[in-house]
């Protein structure tokens, strides 16, 4: 990857960053730590990875994304905007009652959205159910999903990992945003869920793992990905929880809190120089 593509894919998480701590503000409800932490991975998938058209979202032959850690909005809701599915002045009905961006990531109203998620574990299952169906009608389309590392604690989660290798779904690729907090603190506390590459590697799936924040690495994740035959593949992407915001990176008390107004211009102000950092 040269240094423009780099840059541009920066500046684009780094906006997309700014948009998402602005829309939790905004509601004064959401959760930006988990948001902020997957957004580098969202990023390569959409604007260098994924084969998708703002004109026409449901095309039948598009490659599909699922965000299984559905409370994660504030991520996936930006970036679908400036990929140009509709208009960034959108964002500011998230969360409003007369509005039509839940909390949780949802498709009916939300033009882009492949999938509702929000019940933790369901997203993956929805998403192998997508990579099967383009196996039984012989589609090329491949399917994306992101999943939280507290999420895999979810007995769901590892049902549809057996089921995506059972089925040999190559064209299925998992990524797991391992940020080591949720919401009641470390994952590590809460419910260990390490080693996972040797249990992924157990249930049959390709394991890849990279610094989430790395686009070369992301990107070569995911060529990788596309020539794997016979198996699913993960990739455990090692992130920062609250990437980009100097009070929210590794706290876990911004899972889900919404930044006050003088925390929201410290945000803003780290946000905005970055973004200048990137465009000069």
């Amino acid at each position: 990857m040269d240094q423009v593509k780099r840059n541009q894919l920066a500046l684009t998480a780094t906006k997309a960053r700014l948009y998402a701590v602005e829309m939790v503000h905004g509601a004064a409800s959401g959760h930006p730590g988990g948001s902020l932490s997957c957004l580098d991975a969202l990023t390569t998938l959409y604007f260098d990875i994924m084969r998708v058209d703002p004109q026409n979202p449901r095309d039948p032959d598009r490659d599909r994304f699922v965000m299984s850690k559905g409370h994660c909005s504030p991520a996936l809701y930006p970036v679908l905007a400036l990929r140009g599915f509709f208009p960034v002045e959108e964002l500011k009905m998230f969360r409003r009652v007369d509005g039509h961006m839940s909390g949780h990531v949802e498709m009916h109203h939300v033009k882009g959205v492949d999938m509702s998620t929000g019940s933790l574990g369901q997203g993956i299952s929805a998403a192998v159910g997508m990579a099967l169906a383009g196996k039984v009608q012989k589609k090329d389309y491949r399917v994306y999903a992101i999943l939280g590392d507290g999420e895999i604690a979810e007995g769901q989660v590892w049902e549809a990992f057996m089921s995506a290798a059972k089925y040999k779904l190559d064209n299925l690729c998992a990524t797991i945003d391992v940020n080591g907090l949720q919401i009641d603190g470390r994952t590590a506390d809460v419910m260990p869920s390490e080693p996972l590459d040797k249990k992924l590697e157990a249930f049959n799936w390709h394991v890849i793992t990279v610094d989430g924040h790395d686009y070369d690495a992301l990107e070569r994740a995911y060529q990788e990905a596309a020539t794997v035959k016979g198996k699913p593949t993960v990739v455990l992407a090692k992130t920062t929880k609250g990437k980009g915001v100097s009070f929210m990176e590794n706290n876990a008390g911004w899972h889900g809190k919404a930044p006050n107004d003088e925390q929201m211009e410290t945000a803003r102000a780290e946000l905005e120089a970055k973004i200048r950092e990137l465009e000069g």
